[in-house]
């Protein structure tokens, strides 16, 4: 046989690499934008299966953000004519655009099924993945409500063709521009989002979400004055000219015959939307190239003191069981990054709630008592957070004894930061509102309120564990745990008011009958019965906890 000439050689290798790049090509030539919405949908109808609770709470969002939106769409159409029309809608279109591009940050497993890390080792390019999955976030309840925004905002505004033509253009340009803004932000800082530092980012949501209710109740007072709405209008001069608001003010001024204005804010916006997308392919690219920060080399262990403690700080606690357990429950509040967000949601609600009545001028220094009730929430699922590794502390617990020590230490961790705040809220309240007098029967009554929940609050981490799951930032109870969540707080709370009673009832009647001058009992008879109603509470659930440590390990280790 003769051998293959140099000629002949070649030609298999080449037909192999034709054959290999074949399927490579095909794979670039298909269009994966249906294929990401199918997905999106295959993963919302797969989510609701097997679990009648999953789907009553999705239809429920579903049916709420229906009702609210058919109002509000109602309420912007009803405003057709109105003189002050433009601006309400322009500043609702910034509002939705602001609510679109920090909402992803502080709920960042809220779509995880289309976090792009997810995606880097498919041969997917960033061009054709940032349509499909800008087509596929079109999919849910969030654009939903927003299409419904957007559509009551431009029929407020549309007048003539020129407006109904401007109206077609600008819904689509504001739902898009708002959902390409959230998902480009939310791509730039995936990285940091899904780190455990970064997780720490969900304690800033609860003092964002106290301050945001008081400054739109604030607001809405303003607006309701004669002439509120007027003050708006320079603010809203601004906005119109900041996209994607830009597509809301295009409709406004085409239907007032303003079309060159109306053509440079169209241009605003499609320019502004380009450029976004333009952001978001540069850093899904960065993202699929970048390595991931577990593929890095850990930083060096920080040394230990010479003598083994881990601060100077925690020399001040005892050297026992008690000072362990107080030290373990201030490490969690300090690291853990659920733990963290609950704290900074309370200490903030419950400095903002009575400092905003104070300055609007309707405050009262009773007020203070939400402090208190706020961080006495935490005493509820005490063992929840210890997650799974509660059985190193179940090994510790060999008797009613030692369930008790372990509950009281807990309470006085809570109290080394509670009492201290509610005093200090008290008197900023006291002072706010010109009331010194009132200030030790506020702050007796809420040393009441607090000793009454850590009653109940031992109470229900007894009887009513529940786990706290790890992923997630939000996602506080495990699958099938809600009922337990629910009945230990809100049947707590409810307990917690009943054993106050007393001191609400003689602290209305001090109030009531001008009684200021033997009001300033109500603190010793605060801190007599707060001790009392907590020793009370950790003597009752030590029995149960010491009793029911395997059924406690069980059910705080589901998430």
């Amino acid at each position: 046989m003769n051998a293959p000439t140099p000629t002949q050689a070649p030609a298999p290798a080449a037909g192999s690499a034709a054959s290999a790049s074949a399927p490579a090509s095909a794979a670039a030539s298909v269009n994966i934008t249906p294929i990401f919405v199918r997905l999106k949908l295959s993963l919302l109808r797969n989510g609701l299966k097997g679990s009648s609770k999953r789907k009553a709470a999705y239809f429920g969002a579903l049916a709420f953000a229906l009702v609210i939106a058919f109002f509000t769409t109602l309420g912007l159409a009803l405003l057709r004519g109105n003189a002050h029309a433009g601006t309400v809608v322009v500043l609702l279109a910034a509002i939705m655009a602001l609510c679109w591009t920090f909402v992803p940050l502080f709920f960042p497993t809220g779509d995880e099924t289309l976090d792009p890390s997810r995606l880097v080792m498919l041969p997917l390019r960033p061009r054709p993945l940032v349509r499909a999955l800008l087509a596929s976030s079109l999919v849910g309840i969030g654009p939903l409500f927003t299409l419904c925004l957007a559509a009551g905002s431009v029929i407020a505004l549309a007048r003539g063709a020129a407006g109904v033509v401007a109206a077609v253009l600008a819904v689509p340009l504001l739902l898009v521009g708002c959902v390409a803004l959230a998902r480009a932000v939310a791509t730039a800082n995936v990285r940091l989002l899904t780190s455990r530092k970064g997780r720490d980012l969900a304690l800033l949501s609860g003092l964002l979400i106290a301050i945001g209710a008081q400054v739109a109740n604030i607001a809405g007072q303003r607006l309701f004055e004669v002439g509120g709405l007027e003050r708006l209008e320079p603010a809203e001069a601004v906005v119109r000219w900041l996209p994607p608001a830009t597509a809301v003010g295009m409709v406004d001024s085409a239907s007032e015959g303003s079309y060159g204005i109306a053509a440079a804010q169209l241009v605003i916006t499609v320019a502004a939307l380009g450029l976004l997308l333009w952001f978001w392919e540069r850093s899904l690219t960065k993202l699929m190239v970048t390595p991931d920060g577990s593929t890095i080399a850990a930083a060096k262990e920080k040394k230990k003191p010479a003598n083994g403690k881990a601060g100077s700080g925690w020399s001040l606690l005892p050297d026992d069981r008690t000072g362990a357990a107080i030290q373990r429950a201030l490490r969690y509040i300090a690291r853990d990054p659920k733990t963290k967000a609950a704290w900074v949601s309370a200490l903030a609600i419950g400095l903002i709630i009575p400092v905003a009545n104070a300055l609007q001028g309707s405050g009262s220094v009773y007020l203070s008592c939400f402090a208190s009730g706020m961080l006495g929430v935490q005493m509820y699922n005490q063992f929840g957070q210890d997650t799974s590794a509660f059985w190193m502390v179940a090994q510790t617990i060999s008797s009613t004894r030692d369930a008790y020590v372990e509950l009281r230490a807990r309470a006085l961790a809570l109290a080394l930061i509670t009492v201290p705040f509610t005093a200090v809220v008290a008197a900023i309240t006291a002072a706010l509102v010109g009331n010194w007098a009132g200030f030790p029967a506020a702050l007796g009554l809420a040393l009441a309120i607090l000793g009454s929940m850590l009653c109940t609050g031992a109470l229900a981490s007894a009887r009513f564990p529940y786990s706290i799951p790890t992923d997630g930032a939000f996602k506080n109870v495990a699958p099938g745990q809600g009922a337990l969540a629910w009945a230990g707080i809100f049947g707590g709370m409810l307990a917690s008011a009943l054993i106050c009673s007393p001191m609400i009832v003689l602290a209305v009647y001090f109030s009531g009958a001008d009684q200021h001058s033997l009001s300033w009992i109500l603190l010793p008879l605060g801190v007599a019965w707060a001790t009392l109603a907590t020793w009370a509470g950790l003597r009752l659930a030590a029995p149960t906890v010491a009793r029911k440590l395997p059924e406690i390990l069980l059910a705080v280790s589901k998430g």
